[in-house]
């Protein structure tokens, strides 16, 4: 059975950055926008799992963006 792995992406109002929960071990990322944490999980996250898990085969990812919107009414 192959191991699932995923990266959420949570939206920090305060500091205006992006910033990461994830199952792959060592991946921890901060981005301005969604499209700058897709291409640092694009670069860093296969490198990660080779290196700290022995994986480097092509493995696929899950990717969340969760972004809480408040009523200014």
């Amino acid at each position: 059975m192959s191991q699932s792995f995923y990266v959420k992406a949570h939206w920090d109002a305060e500091a205006s950055v992006w910033y990461s929960q994830s199952n792959i071990p060592g991946l921890v990322l901060q981005a301005e926008t969604l499209e700058e944490f897709q291409d640092l999980i694009r670069h860093f996250g296969p490198d990660l799992l080779a290196e700290n898990l022995g994986i480097h085969d092509p493995t696929p990812i899950r990717f969340e963006a969760v972004r809480q919107l408040t009523d200014a009414a």
